[in-house]
């Protein structure tokens, strides 16, 4: 199973959405043989290879010859399915996936919640307009589809920009976004994109709603493959929605390797600083290890002007990378923190203990394919008999060190 990224760059409408899954690898001919067992008109769904902005990209086209002569898009409208439930009934009684059964009702259902409010209406009455057309039907069940194919199990996205101004809508001249959008869109970040247009419809803001798990920034992940899917019009910015499919979180755990070298993943985070004491540097770095990182070190470097400065370098896993870097910000006065995310091979590691005449010492080794190849004593407990015996680090440490090797 994999994870999606929704990176709604110019919004996100059904048919983008479905055009940027097929880019990003789902097979069409799986996705049109499954929709062709519905009770609905017969279709053709057309992609093509256009430009955006110089960016290339999958544009999605739904062809219903019985309806139009023409390409069935928002403004060709039929009343096939006027009501939710005939919608309902469609996908409930079809053979259908379960998981696609059980996503495409979720979006149509907080659909009708949502025109269901803006009519001021009962939930069985609610009448679809651009949403009951045979081409919204085929867009919501075909990306749900597309999520199969893919084996897409976690959704994240990103904050999405709705565009602004006005529409025209079969009730009049209706403000962007339109009202079911917005009511679809609550709780859900909202970026700011100066358009003039509408960027997010009621089917994109349906998928955002049901589907999206977290809306984050992307980071911390591995991008195994990438989508775009166009939108019809043309901006100063790509019209696109961009899908990335990732390597889910539990993947990117530590993995026996052929060599039996353990491989993981961790973050890197970064900060440059020059106006900070010696002892805020103390300070932070035993908060920073009390966070959980796995090491913390400075690097004297020069930065801007020629001014001296320290370089802040922490090692920490996945899990609390966001813990650390509230530390860095806390505690510095850096303005912002660099992330990335590193692999490493690591030996496998053991721990035994001697007794020498100063006290129990543990002395970690380290192996690859069962065979040592380094080992030292734990300093915090060659320092510890140290102290209490009045001798020297070095002479219970090499002692340590002796009996480790017998």
């Amino acid at each position: 199973m994999k994870n999606l990224y929704l990176d709604c760059i110019s919004g996100i409408a059904g048919d983008m959405a479905l055009a940027a899954l097929i880019d990003a690898g789902a097979d069409l001919t799986y996705i049109v043989d499954q929709l062709r067992k519905l009770p609905i008109d017969y279709f053709e769904i057309v992609v093509h290879n256009v430009s955006k902005c110089g960016l290339a990209a999958k544009n999605l086209d739904i062809y219903i010859p019985s309806k139009t002569k023409e390409l069935e898009h928002n403004h060709h409208l039929n009343y096939e399915y006027q009501y939710a439930k005939e919608i309902f009934k469609l996908i409930e009684e079809s053979k259908l996936p379960a998981r696609v059964k059980k996503r495409s009702l979720a979006i149509f259902k907080e659909i009708v919640i949502a025109e269901g409010k803006i009519q001021g209406i009962d939930l069985s009455k609610v009448q679809f307009h651009h949403v009951g057309t045979t081409a919204s039907i085929i867009e919501i069940i075909g990306v749900c589809l597309a999520l199969e194919n893919l084996e897409i199990n976690e959704i994240y996205a990103s904050a999405v920009p709705t565009g602004q101004g006005k529409k025209r809508v079969v009730h009049g001249l209706y403000p962007i976004p339109s009202p079911a959008t917005m009511e679809l869109l609550r709780g859900i970040p909202l970026a700011d994109l100066n358009v003039e247009a509408e960027l997010t419809t009621t089917i994109g803001a349906g998928i955002l709603k049901v589907l999206v798990k977290e809306f984050i920034t992307i980071g911390g992940h591995v991008v195994e493959k990438i989508g775009y899917g166009a939108g019809e019009q043309d901006f100063d910015h790509p019209n696109v929605l961009r899908t990335l499919l990732l390597t889910p979180a539990d993947m990117l755990q530590p993995k026996k390797q052929d060599s039996h070298l353990e491989q993981e993943f961790i973050n890197v985070l970064e900060a440059q600083l020059d106006d900070m004491t010696g002892e805020g540097l103390g300070y932070t770095m035993e908060r920073i290890l009390a966070a959980g990182a796995l090491d913390v070190f400075y690097t004297p470097v020069y930065m801007k002007k020629n001014r001296p400065g320290t370089l802040i370098t922490i090692l920490v896993s996945m899990e609390l990378t966001d813990e650390c870097e509230q530390v860095l910000l806390e505690e510095t006065t850096t303005l912002g923190v660099r992330r990335s995310m590193w692999s490493r091979h690591i030996l496998d590691r053991r721990f035994i203990e001697v007794n020498t005449p100063y006290g129990a010492i543990r002395v970690k080794q380290a192996f690859r394919d069962n065979k040592m190849l380094h080992q030292a004593p734990e300093y915090e407990d060659v320092a510890k008999a140290a102290r209490a015996k009045g001798v020297s680090f070095q002479l219970v440490y090499q002692y340590a060190m002796n009996l480790a090797a017998d």
